[in-house]
């Protein structure tokens, strides 16, 4: 069973400061007939404080068969293909310079349709305590299929239908507010102009009245 986790970011800190940073992630599960393909296989220390080491084997079960075969080990003394069928085709990916190995991903080379498939990684761990030490296992499952050509994944197809849709909904705000100024102009406007004729109907009553007053003196 594939086992998730989030990782909490003060001890994400630690591991990046003392061991380097882990997070585990899911492996892809498409590969392209005649491509390469990374295996993701990745099992992070909850203490990584901790010291410890660890060796890894990878099996694989064809798609429609029953039975599982180991195909891959790594430990201390390096990689060892195990498996024909897989013999020259198959590359170390994960930790490297360290018996404390996290990340055991390979990359398998010219995948072809035979490859698709379960493909299980363990990885048998040793805790290094004061005064005892503790063994773990540790196991993923990949679900690998392989196709003729490479197919646009669901995530691809939502990130670019969100960044249509918020382009049209920044064209429809964008709309909406010229519409909102100009109508805002438009009545500031006419205000101006109602000012503006009552100030002059103001100026000219005043004026008739001052010549009505002038005459009356005049007479």
């Amino acid at each position: 069973m594939i086992q998730k986790s989030l990782t909490n970011p003060w001890i994400q800190t630690i591991m990046y400061c003392c061991h380097g940073a882990c997070a585990e992630v899911d492996s892809d599960t498409e590969a392209v007939a005649g491509k390469g393909f990374k295996l993701g296989c990745i099992s992070c220390k909850r203490r990584s404080e901790v010291d410890g080491a660890a060796t890894v084997e990878w099996y694989f079960r064809p798609k429609g068969e029953a039975d599982f075969m180991r195909i891959y080990t790594y430990n201390e003394d390096g990689p060892t293909i195990e498996h024909d069928h897989f013999m020259d085709r198959v590359d170390w990916n994960g930790s490297k310079r360290s018996n404390d190995i996290q990340d055991a991903s390979i990359y398998l080379l010219n995948v072809t349709f035979n490859d698709s498939g379960t493909y299980s990684c363990f990885f048998n761990r040793i805790l290094f305590y004061e005064n005892y030490e503790y063994n773990t296992v540790v196991s993923k499952v990949v679900r690998l299929t392989v196709v003729a050509k490479a197919s646009r994944g669901t995530a691809s197809i939502v990130s670019e239908v969100m960044m249509y849709v918020s382009i049209i909904g920044l064209q429809v705000w964008l709309l909406i507010e010229m519409i909102y100024c100009y109508r805002k102009i438009a009545a500031a406007g006419e205000e101006a102009l109602r000012e503006a004729a009552n100030a002059e109907y103001l100026a000219i009553a005043s004026e008739s009245k001052d010549n009505c007053a002038g005459v009356q003196v005049g007479e």
